[in-house]
C-alpha cells in the first residue's frame, strides 16, 4: 500500500516566525515527519515585525519543516519578493512564485496562485492575479492528468483569498476568478487566509464536466492568522494519499453532512469569456478561440515577468561579453542567442544553445526572446532531420547560473525510446515528470524556483520541479545509458574534455554542416 504524506499548511504569520516555527517543531516532532509547510495569506507583517527572520537568514535558527509561501497581497510586502535566488527567502523557506502547481515526490500535487484579484479594466499590479493566470494554472493542472484516466483533480489548492460563493455576508472581498479555478481543477482541499478568521465548510462536490464524469469531492478551509486573540485554528494538518494514486471508490464515496457545490448557478461571465469555461475544453496556452497560437507582449504593465536578478556579464563565463567565454566554441550567434559546441560533448552533435545577454532560465525570457529561441530549435530539427537524426532538448534551471539549453541528437529509431528511458531514470531518481504539450512561451513555466525539462522529438515536454538533490548529471545519465547512446563512461562532462584542437575540428564541421539551415547567417547578408 502506497504511503500517504503528511503535510502542514497555516494561515497568516504576519511576521509572527518565532511563534510559528516554534509550533511546527513542536507539531512535527509529535505528529510529524512532515514533508512540507505551506502557507497562506500574507507571511511578511510590517517593518518591525520581520525582524524575527534575521536569525533565520544569519543561521542562527533553522527552519525544521521545509516552507513555502504564497506572494505578496499588497503593495508594500513586494519588497520581500525581489532579488530571491530560486525563489529561496531563506534556507528552508521558499517562495513558490505568482501561480504554478507543485509536485512532491510522493506525487500529491499543490495549485497555488498568490494575490488578490485585479480590478477589470485596470493593469495587473505585481501584487495581483489576472484571467491568464487562472487560466495557467488550470492548464498545468488538467495537462499533468494521467492521460489513461479520467481527470481526478488536484490534491491542494493554496490562495490567498477567497472564492466567491461562500459566505458572501460575511465576506465582500472574495474572487470569481478563484471560484472558476476552484471549479475547474477539483481540489480535494482549498486552503485560504486574509480574512482573519478560522472557517471550515460542509465538504462539497464540483460539478460533471468533458475533463471527468466523477462528482469530486472539496474541502474548503480557511485558516486565522498565527497567535491570533481568540486562539482560533491557524494550523492545519493533513496526511494524503496522491489522487492519483488513490482508489476510486474513496473519491466518489459520499458522506452524509455534503452541501450544494456552492459555484453552481454563479454568473462569471464578467470574468470568464465563454470560450475558457468547462463547456470548451480547449488548452489556452497563450491561444486566442480559433487556436491560433499568439506571442503576447507586456501590455499596460499585465503579466510582468519576474525582475531578473542583475550579475556582472563581464564575470558570467557564458555571457557572449565575457573575456571568459572560449570564443572558439561557438558556432553561430543571433541577435540573443548563441550555439556552441558543449564543454566535454557526448559526441561531435552536442551543442548548446545559451542566450548572450544574462537571464538565468527559459522562464525569464520575453516573447522575443522566445522568437529567436524557437528559430534555433526549428533550425537544429531540421538539419538533425536531415541526418536522419530526432532531436531532444534539455534544461536545468538549478545550480547554473545562465541559461543553457543543451541539443543532442539521436538515430531517429531511437526517438521514442527517448521519453522512456527518462522515465526509466526518473524512477531510479525517486523523481516525478509532468507533461506538458509543446512549449510556446516562457508562460508555461514556473515563474520562480528551479525546475529541470526536457523536450522530446514528438515535442511534447517532461517537467519536474523536485530539484532538492536533484542530480546534476541527470540528463547525461539519460543519454547514456544502455537503452540510448550505451556510454556510461560519459555521464560526466569533466571526463569527456577534449583538446582544444579537437574543439576546433569539431565546431568547424558542425558549422560547415549546420550552415544550410543557419538563419543567423541570413540575417548577415
Amino acid at each position: 500500500m502506497d504511503a500517504t504524506t503528511k503535510i502542514l499548511v497555516v494561515g497568516d504569520v504576519r511576521g509572527r516566525f518565532k511563534q510559528l516555527f516554534q509550533r511546527v517543531e513542536q507539531v512535527n516532532k509529535k505528529a510529524g515527519p512532515f514533508e512540507i509547510l505551506c502557507c497562506v495569506g500574507d507571511f511578511f507583517g510590517e517593518e518591525k515585525q520581520n525582524d524575527e527572520l534575521i536569525a533565520y537568514k544569519n543561521g542562527f535558527k533553522h527552519i525544521t519543516v521545509p516552507t513555502y509561501i504564497l506572494g505578496p497581497n499588497r503593495k508594500e510586502h513586494q519588497q520581500h519578493f525581489e532579488n530571491l535566488t530560486d525563489g529561496e527567502v531563506c534556507p528552508n523557506l521558499t517562495y513558490l512564485g505568482k501561480r504554478g502547481v507543485y509536485t512532491l515526490s510522493s506525487g500529491v500535487k499543490i495549485a497555488y496562485l498568490s494575490g488578490m484579484e485585479a480590478a477589470v479594466g485596470d493593469a495587473a499590479a505585481s501584487h495581483e492575479f489576472t484571467k491568464a493566470d487562472i487560466g495557467a494554472v488550470r492548464n498545468s493542472c488538467l495537462v499533468s492528468k494521467n492521460c489513461s484516466t479520467e481527470y481526478r483533480g488536484v490534491d491542494v489548492l493554496l490562495t490567498s483569498q477567497w472564492p466567491y460563493g461562500i459566505q458572501e455576508k460575511e465576506n465582500t472581498n472574495a474572487s470569481k476568478l478563484i471560484s472558476f479555478l476552484a471549479r475547474e481543477i477539483k481540489p480535494r482541499y482549498h486552503f485560504c487566509g486574509i480574512n482573519g478568521s478560522h472557517f471550515e465548510c460542509p465538504p462539497f462536490r464540483m460539478p460533471k464536466d468533458e475533463t471527468t464524469q466523477f462528482e469530486l469531492c472539496t474541502r474548503f478551509i480557511s485558516l486565522a492568522e498565527v497567535g491570533n486573540a481568540e486562539k482560533a485554528k491557524y494550523i492545519y494538518a493533513l496526511s494524503l494519499k496522491p489522487v492519483d494514486k488513490s482508489r476510486l471508490l474513496d473519491l466518489v464515496q459520499k458522506t452524509t453532512n455534503e452541501i450544494e457545490c456552492p459555484f453552481i448557478g454563479l454568473d462569471l461571465s464578467g470574468s470568464i469569456s465563454k470560450n475558457e469555461t468547462s463547456e470548451n475544453r480547449q488548452y489556452f496556452y497563450d491561444m486566442d478561440s480559433s487556436g491560433n497560437r499568439k506571442r503576447q507582449g507586456n501590455q499596460g504593465g499585465k503579466n510582468k515577468r519576474p525582475r531578473i536578478q542583475q550579475i556582472d556579464q563581464e564575470k558570467c563565463w557564458f555571457c557572449l561579453s565575457s573575456p571568459d567565454v572560449e570564443k572558439h566554441l561557438i558556432i553561430a550567434v543571433g541577435e540573443r542567442f548563441y550555439l556552441a559546441l558543449a564543454k566535454g560533448p557526448i559526441n561531435s552533435h552536442h551543442v548548446l544553445i545559451m542566450s548572450t545577454k544574462h537571464i538565468p532560465c527559459s522562464a525569464q525570457l520575453s516573447p522575443e526572446d522566445w522568437e529567436e529561441l524557437d528559430k534555433f530549435k526549428n533550425s537544429l530539427r531540421q538539419f538533425f532531420k536531415s541526418l536522419g537524426q530526432a532531436v531532444c532538448f534539455t534544461e536545468r534551471h538549478y545550480k547554473s547560473v545562465h541559461l543553457q539549453i543543451n541539443v543532442l541528437a539521436f538515430e531517429e529509431g531511437y526517438a521514442w525510446k527517448i521519453k522512456h528511458s527518462f522515465e526509466d531514470k526518473a524512477e531510479e531518481f525517486n523523481l516525478e515528470f509532468e507533461t506538458l504539450p509543446q512549449l510556446t512561451s516562457a508562460k508555461m513555466l514556473p515563474e520562480m524556483g528551479p525546475y529541470f525539462l526536457a523536450e522530446l522529438p514528438d515535442e511534447s515536454t517532461l517537467i519536474t520541479r523536485q530539484m532538492k538533490h536533484f542530480p546534476l548529471h541527470f540528463a547525461r545519465d539519460v543519454f547514456c545509458s544502455e537503452n540510448l547512446l550505451n556510454c556510461d563512461e560519459k555521464v560526466n562532462w569533466k571526463e569527456c574534455l577534449l583538446e582544444k584542437d579537437e574543439e576546433l575540428a569539431h565546431v568547424e564541421s558542425f558549422r560547415k554542416a549546420f550552415q544550410p539551415f543557419d538563419f543567423t547567417d541570413d540575417d548577415d547578408d
